[in-house]
């Protein structure tokens, strides 16, 4: 998926807690050839990491209060910028994701096993 993915691109993540999203971010911030630690962006909302071929933007709804949150921190700049916007929790705000977005939903199916569907 690294491949075909350039800027200005949105990923949303949906899936409960332990699904696998962040998991999922790291292979993909590694498939962009960054070597950078990736991590849940829960208390932070944002992480960047930018040493691949394209800056990741890594965000996180599940502490934000209101989609209003999103605007008044500048988020949405993000999902128009040079770089890959990757959003955990998308579903808590759907209405912010832009139409371009593609939805990606991450479901439990044993401890070692997921079932992800990419829309």
């Amino acid at each position: 998926m690294a491949r075909e993915l350039g800027p200005g691109s949105v990923l949303a993540l949906r899936g409960e807690l332990g699904a696998g999203k962040t998991a999922f971010t790291k292979g993909l911030v590694a498939g962009l050839g960054s070597k950078d630690v990736v991590t849940s962006p829960t208390f932070t909302i944002v992480h960047e990491y930018t040493n691949g071929r394209i800056p990741v933007y890594h965000c996180d709804f599940f502490r934000l209060e209101t989609a209003g949150s999103f605007n008044s921190l500048g988020l949405d700049d993000y999902f128009f910028g040079q770089g890959i916007s990757i959003v955990e929790w998308a579903d808590r705000f759907p209405q912010i994701i832009p139409a371009h977005g593609r939805w990606i939903t991450f479901e439990i199916a044993s401890e070692n096993q997921r079932i992800i569907r990419i829309e």
